[in-house]
């Protein structure tokens, strides 16, 4: 008979216990945002860039990982707390210094990330005419520890656009740039598989040297 009771025991603690892990609460909590400079969204490669996420004081003391979209956007569901949003370190076209963003998140929080990239693209214009791409834009030195490695112009038939996904590119290095202070002009014949399309999408990357991600112009369509 105790046999039996202990079995019963086991199994109803067991029990008990497999309806509390499937009873575990998820976060309600989004907090959501926008990476900035000056206010204006920073514009970068679909799936390159993170920033990360941390609860003071947080038993586990873990990050959660924030991945950033190409038009700067962020979400993380989370639980309402008080967390750290950072930079991660070697990722992103801007300066990272150990600065945080204290953020108190109640229910759906949104926020920006303000940065300071190094490089900034200002007063782009993308323009096709005979099976040709034009693009002329002007670079502002935003900060002065790095140096600019290349700019381009990229080419492709969806939104998804970068230096990496693309379907024709044409960079021209820093050495070629002689100025800042007047527009850079890029051009591309369009390959026959885009020339025979209605249209396609571009922009504008911007590389600084020892810095793996770009930062980007808005895509655009263009007409052709």
């Amino acid at each position: 008979m105790k046999l039996i009771h202990l079995s019963i025991s086991l199994f109803l603690l067991l029990a008990f216990t497999s309806c509390e892990k499937d009873n575990y609460q998820l976060p309600q909590a989004t907090l959501s945002g926008q990476v900035v400079y000056k206010n204006q969204p920073v514009w970068l490669r679909s799936g390159g860039v993170q920033l990360e996420l941390w609860q003071p004081g947080f038993a586990l003391n873990t990050k959660i990982p924030v991945h950033v979209d190409q038009d700067g956007t962020f979400s993380a569901s989370v639980f309402d707390g008080t967390y750290r949003l950072t930079y991660l370190a070697g990722n992103g076209p801007w300066v990272v210094t150990r600065d945080t963003l204290v953020v108190d998140v109640k229910g759906n929080t949104m926020v920006n990330f303000p940065v300071k990239p190094y490089f900034n693209v200002k007063n782009e214009a993308i323009t096709a005419e005979a099976g040709k791409l034009s693009a002329a834009f002007n670079l502002e030195k935003v900060d002065d520890t790095r140096a600019l490695q290349f700019a381009g112009l990229y080419i492709g038939t969806t939104t998804v656009l970068d230096n990496i996904n693309n379907k024709q590119k044409v960079e021209v290095q820093a050495a070629s740039i002689t100025s800042l202070t007047d527009p850079v002009k890029l051009s591309a014949t369009l390959s026959a598989a885009l020339a025979s399309r209605d249209y396609v999408f571009a922009r504008i990357g911007v590389k600084t040297s020892g810095v793996n991600e770009l930062i980007f112009s808005p895509v655009v369509k263009i007409e052709l």
